[in-house]
């Protein structure tokens, strides 16, 4: 079975993957050619494609290389590996930099399973990609809000809060987003392929107020410095913070808390109880989906509110959970699934059309067979709801 695979194979194809599979597990083609006993310059030909490997080889390298040979042999995209690149700035020990690439290769692995599902179900996700905004020599400020505007405007969002800012960026944009879990100090990693466009990984771990941040500040680099991919870090310790990061952190606030929608609803408040009060401050923050200190601060830029009032609410010992609690304030709104939802409806599709296997699903999902089974039956439940909202939407519009 194996060697009619490989008989038909694209030999460059495989090549690439091999060459993939061997720099990822960190072997030399030095040792990669002992492994199948044969001299470094036949494994340089068989990684260039111009060797045909043969089967006992290829389960030989499998083997050594902790993959299956199935995933050698399926059709599916290549895709080149990511190279993001760290803040000059920031310096990580080793026990960082294997902590973050771990979850880079994670990443990259999730966005060349959307591009396999994409070309299963013959589905690829529709892309509304503006320009790439230019910005450089431009004033950071102005340029941030000039961007938020014009990008609200395109996507139709008004001057109000972004509910669902992550569906938002992957259904009506075309971005592919996933929420992974990273150590604290990451914030979200973005890059841009020619095969895969955009691609965002958002820190899981953090609360739903800085993901939202987030998927903001790597939206701007999609939408300004779209072909460099970035590794960004909370509070990264910058002797000289570059034009380029200054403009990814400027965009945020104007993104989510919009000027305009901002200050009529401040003055609705003001106006109301002829005050502004900390309250008011905590609901409104709330209705943004922003945190409390992001919203003082842009109060206080836009000199509603005293300079150094965050100051001195944080002296003063603020709860910020405690007190949302006590005003009854809910969750923000949030699907923090690890994929994004078109990504999930692509396999449970496949699956059920029986394109793909249970066990292929489940590696698509990254979870076991007991917890793919779990979430093919709320998808299916997903489904069916829509189909039936659709059904009763129809025959109201033919009674009618």
């Amino acid at each position: 079975m194996t060697n009619n695979v490989l008989d038909n194979i694209d030999l460059r194809q495989l090549g690439e993957r091999l060459q993939q599979a061997r720099n990822k597990c960190g072997m030399t083609q030095a040792d990669a050619a002992k492994v199948i006993n044969a001299a470094r310059t036949t494994m340089v030909a068989i990684e260039k494609g111009e060797r045909r490997l043969k089967a006992t080889e290829l389960i030989k390298l499998a083997r050594a290389y902790g993959i299956s040979v199935s995933d050698f042999v399926r059709e599916r995209p290549v895709v080149e590996p990511f190279q993001v690149q760290f803040r000059k700035a920031y310096r990580q020990n080793e026990v960082e930099k294997s902590q973050i690439e771990s979850v880079i290769e994670e990443w990259e692995q999730f966005c060349q399973n959307y591009l396999e599902l994409e070309g299963i179900m013959n589905a690829p996700l529709p892309q509304n990609y503006p320009r790439e905004y230019e910005v450089s020599g431009m004033p950071i400020e102005r340029t941030a809000e000039a961007i938020a505007v014009e990008e609200r405007q395109r996507l139709g969002l008004g001057d109000g809060p972004i509910p669902l800012l992550r569906d938002t960026l992957e259904q009506s944009v075309g971005l592919r987003i996933f929420y992974l879990k990273m150590p604290s100090k990451y914030s979200e990693i973005y890059t841009y392929d020619e095969k895969l466009g955009g691609c965002m990984a958002i820190n899981a771990n953090h609360p739903e107020e800085r993901r939202r941040w987030s998927l903001a500040h790597g939206y701007l680099h999609f939408l300004a410095h779209r072909r460099k991919a970035v590794v960004d870090l909370v509070d990264a310790p910058y002797q000289r913070m570059p034009a380029s990061e200054r403009l990814a952190e400027a965009f945020p606030k104007y993104f989510l808390m919009p000027t305009s929608g901002l200050l009529k609803r401040f003055n609705d408040m003001y106006r109301e109880s002829k005050n502004f009060t900390p309250t008011n401050l905590f609901t409104l923050a709330h209705y943004y989906g922003v945190s409390v200190e992001a919203l003082t601060y842009r109060l206080e830029e836009m000199e509603l509110l005293p300079s150094g009032t965050w100051e001195r609410l944080r002296d003063r010992g603020l709860k910020v959970r405690k007190v949302q609690e006590e005003l009854g304030l809910e969750a923000i709104p949030q699907r923090t699934d690890t994929t994004p939802i078109h990504y999930q409806h692509l396999a449970i599709e496949a699956l059920d059309q029986g394109l793909i296997t249970e066990g292929r699903f489940a590696d698509f999902l990254n979870v076991d067979r007991l917890e793919a089974r779990r979430i093919a039956n709320i998808l299916r439940e997903y489904s069916s709801g829509i189909m039936d909202k659709a059904t009763d939407i129809n025959l109201r519009e033919a009674q009618e």
